[in-house]
């Protein structure tokens, strides 16, 4: 009995640092992510995103992979200041949700497209590790008074 009790605590803490190392792991890739956006490295930007990748951007269009480097290809997509903090990860076996806050100074083709969005990625963890499967944005708004949350 006291041996089968022994196994299953091992396992448990096998499962809660599979875990936390695979939180670990996202919050590095999100890091490498936000650093390739800075900088419009879209060959790193390449082997961080799935290949069947899909990007909900803040007014609600859809881009694929190729869409979304596209832009950081052509140089029409130019960040000067990046940022992605104040994330939490939940990791669900292969799958993982990494939701924070995204604040950029940026310009598309000229025209200002700065703001602090809401960013919710989600992971998929295929043979070579994990990859970004999707992002969705939203802006960052004052919340509903019914809510109670914060901004």
């Amino acid at each position: 009995m006291f041996a089968m009790r022994a196994l299953a605590i091992a396992y448990e803490h096998a499962d809660m640092t599979t875990s936390y190392m695979s939180q670990d792991q996202i919050l590095d890739l999100g890091r490498r992510w936000a650093d390739a956006e800075l900088h419009a490295d879209v060959q790193t930007l390449d082997t961080l995103l799935d290949a069947d990748f899909a990007c909900v951007g803040p007014l609600g269009f859809v881009l694929n992979k190729e869409q979304y480097l596209a832009g950081r290809r052509s140089g029409d997509l130019k960040q000067e200041a990046f940022g992605w903090q104040d994330v939490q990860v939940r990791v669900y076996g292969d799958a993982a949700i990494a939701i924070g806050s995204q604040i950029q100074k940026t310009t598309y083709q000229g025209h200002d497209a700065s703001g602090q969005f809401r960013v919710t990625q989600v992971f998929a963890r295929k043979a070579q590790g994990w990859v970004l499967a999707s992002l969705h944005l939203s802006p960052i708004s004052q919340p509903p008074a019914w809510t109670n949350a914060p901004r």
